[in-house]
């Protein structure tokens, strides 16, 4: 670690080889670079020889532990696996409880009696407790005028909880208005005045206290619309506690039967009941008494073993590294000896990246774009196989998935998942790894100090800071942490200054109210700087240093107040995505930040999201157009159509039949108001990479766009706005070979049916 950090400030300091002119200014200018690192080459000469004699003392211990010999498989990753094996997961063995826990809550429903009622599942981590809550919850929602899910975890941010219920249910627009400074009391009474007049139904994951349940009860108003509450819990007082007023249910989780758990062992592994050769029946049974029903364990295990040869041999050694925890005791030590079987046969790379995800909170969902980028500028992935580094990630994100050591979420229109949550125990298990390998050092997560060996501390993850903790940082030695995570944190200000921190690659400041009051200076002096975000801060401009740090790949602003960035950024030529509102394919913020002038020079961008084109200069929306390496373009389109803006539509369509021609795969349009964009139709040549295009706007075409047309090969995702559709157009939508999704929204009925077959072989 020592000598990388070395490395990399060696390499800053030489510098990028200056003067190109030749004669005796070259000259001066190449001696006096020299002498200027001559003390920088003297050191680095010198960590060089260290190096050597610490790879020949490595190379001795490997060939001692014959590590030579263990062989790690890259078999290929089919990243649609995840989503088809969670419905079957979820599935199995739980129909019956299902059934009847939705019966009882909606049995009141025709009756004069209409109190609210609690339900709450209780059950040893791993039973599937939140897989039972939310088959109920997918059963009955639609019995309710509003639904929402959220989950709590050991260390519950009440504020934060009241918040993520009131932005699922509906509202008026004005009534968010501000909630970024709601406190505590706001955000309980706020949700209390929203479902005051709602039958509502509410699941509650995860909850570890009774004072906790108390505190969050309260925003659950008692309305007589037959409301229904779901609760999860690993604590029987805490799931009674949920029953206390009489309207309640307390529902035990069971372990699988002995079928089920065969079910769900043998369809992993084999893809049916009946896949299992006979001879290992006998050795499977075995596998599945250690397991002792619990579908965390058959699901990790039978992950594991999907990936070994069918050979008995094989399977024999897996079950005797079992050990026999789980078979006598469904202990936490039973459960964590069967995932860190499947942890320990994961390559190192997979480790790695596995390792990372405990800088997250429990239950956080961890977006696979955000963790991609992270683990890119971490320097944990290298190309390979002629796969880009982004592939590769994305591989390692999808074999996670795949091995059951997480858990996909957002299942999206390819059947690949957007994100991913880490199960409770498997947390436990990835966070003791971390501390003993001194991988990730985490403050404010309940202990009292920060893990370290041979005095460094290599990554930080701040989920909570006050002055004592401040107080150990500071006397620490932190010019090694190669990544800083901010989440969530109060008293910011107490964090020592970024100056300390001069070897960072990461850094993230999400969701943290309080950042106006921590001393951004010396920012700048982050020569290593790769990935930066604010995300969910309250922030109106950036930090003047940014525009300095010149090797920074990605900048997310995403959820900010930032309207304008300033005119240096320009200069930050390295970078690829620039993130500013925040898009998905169902909601987006509204964007009113102005695209820089200049944008043109950032040759490497590859995602842009959130600018407003309308608010932009002329100039800067024509030098979309030089952007050639970009992929993803997602933009705001507020005030277009008026003779005022015609100009900006005109540059836009020129620039996006530049970018048509080189590697532009998404088009995301969103407007606020009704915006024509019906000058799309002239985009020419056709965008032949384009796999995605989607319009949220209250706008409505006249006719299917002329450039969407069975030439594009490539386009999966296609949605639209249209006045009506001819049966012909759709004939046409129907020979596209690679449409996954179509959306149609029509402004009033059609005139006539729609060619169901058109579109059923692919769609």
């Amino acid at each position: 670690m020592t000598s990388r950090m070395s490395f990399d400030k060696f390499i800053h300091q030489l510098g990028n080889g200056g003067s190109h002119q030749g004669g005796f200014k070259e000259f001066f200018h190449k001696t006096a670079r020299q002498l200027k690192t001559l003390g920088s080459r003297r050191g680095i000469a010198s960590q060089i020889d260290d190096l050597k004699i610490r790879l020949k003392e490595v190379k001795e211990l490997k060939s001692s532990y014959k590590l030579d010999d263990i062989t790690f498989e890259h078999s290929a990753v089919d990243p649609r696996l995840s989503a088809l094996f969670v419905e079957e997961a979820h599935l199995v063995g739980i129909d019956g409880p299902r059934d009847d826990l939705a019966s009882w809550m909606l049995e009141d429903e025709s009756s004069s009696t209409k109190q609210r009622k609690v339900l709450s599942i209780v059950g040893f981590g791993g039973l599937g407790k939140t897989t039972l809550a939310k088959e109920v919850y997918r059963k009955i929602k639609g019995h309710f005028h509003c639904q929402a899910f959220v989950s709590v975890s050991q260390k519950p941010n009440v504020k934060k909880i009241m918040k993520d219920l009131i932005c699922q249910l509906p509202c008026k627009k004005d009534f968010k208005e501000g909630i970024d400074t709601w406190d505590e009391t706001m955000c309980t009474a706020k949700l209390k005045k929203l479902l005051q007049d709602k039958r509502y139904l509410i699941v509650i994951d995860d909850i570890w206290s009774i004072p906790t349940w108390d505190t969050i009860k309260n925003a659950f108003p008692e309305n007589d619309f037959s409301s229904r509450i779901i609760a999860t819990t690993r604590i029987v007082d805490v799931a009674r506690s949920c029953c206390l007023d009489g309207n309640g249910r307390m529902y035990e989780m069971e372990a699988l039967s002995d079928l089920h758990s065969k079910r769900l062992f043998f369809k992993r592994i084999f893809g049916s009941e009946d896949g299992c050769p006979d001879v290992l029946k006998q050795v499977s049974n075995k596998i599945l008494k250690k397991c002792g029903g619990l579908p965390l364990a058959i699901i990790s295990i039978s992950s594991l073993l999907a990936t070994k040869p069918v050979i008995k041999d094989e399977w024999e050694r897996v079950r005797r590294s079992i050990g026999s925890a789980l078979d006598k005791n469904r202990s936490l030590d039973g459960m964590n000896n069967i995932l860190s079987l499947s942890y320990n046969d994961l390559s190192p790379n997979l480790k790695t990246c596995l390792l990372y995800l405990c800088i997250y909170p429990e239950d956080c969902v961890i977006e696979r774009d955000i963790l991609v980028r992270r683990w890119i500028a971490e320097g944990f992935i290298s190309e390979e196989r002629g796969q880009s580094k982004q592939e590769v990630a994305e591989n390692h994100f999808y074999d996670l998935i795949n091995k059951s050591m997480v858990q996909p979420v957002e299942i999206g229109y390819d059947g690949k998942a957007r994100a991913c949550q880490v199960h409770d125990m498997m947390l436990e298990l990835i966070i003791s790894k971390s501390v003993e390998d001194n991988f990730i050092s985490l403050a404010g997560h309940g202990q009292t100090d920060l893990a370290k060996h041979d005095g460094l501390i290599r990554r930080i993850s701040v989920h909570h800071i006050d002055q004592k903790l401040a107080a150990i940082l500071a006397n620490e030695d932190l010019s090694h942490v190669r990544s800083l995570a901010v989440i969530a944190s109060t008293y910011i200000k107490h964090l020592p200054r970024l100056v300390v921190f001069e070897a960072l690659r990461v850094l993230e400041f999400q969701d943290c109210e309080s950042l106006h009051k921590y001393d951004m200076d010396g920012i700048d002096k982050l020569v290593q700087l790769k990935y930066l975000s604010f995300r969910g801060t309250v922030m109106l401009k950036l930090p003047s240093g940014v525009v300095r740090l010149y090797g920074l790949e990605t900048l997310d602003l995403r959820n900010t107040h930032i309207e304008e960035l300033p005119t240096g950024i320009i200069h930050l030529v390295k970078l690829q995505n620039l993130l500013i509102a925040r898009y998905s394919y169902s909601r987006i913020a509204h964007g009113q930040t102005k695209i820089p002038n200049g944008i043109g020079t950032m040759k490497n961008l590859q995602v842009i999201s959130g600018f407003n084109i309308i608010k932009s200069s002329l100039c800067a929306v024509e030098d979309l157009g030089n952007l050639t390496g970009l992929k993803d373009l997602h933009l705001q389109l507020d005030g277009g159509g008026c003779q005022e803006y015609k100009r900006h539509e005109e540059i836009l369509l020129s620039s996006l039949c530049k970018l048509g021609r080189c590697k532009l795969q998404s088009l995301r349009i969103r407007s606020h108001v009704s915006t024509p964009i019906q000058f799309l139709d002239s985009w020419s040549p056709l965008p032949y990479n384009l796999q995605i295009f989607w319009m949220a706007t209250s706008y409505y075409l006249p006719k299917m766009p002329k450039w969407i047309v069975p030439a594009l090969s490539s386009l999966a995702y296609l949605d639209l706005n249209l006045v009506e559709v001819t049966k012909e157009e759709l004939w046409l939508l129907g020979e596209m070979p690679a449409l996954l999704r179509l959306s149609i929204t029509f402004r009033s009925v059609q005139k006539e049916g729609l060619p169901y077959k058109a579109l059923h072989s692919h769609v």
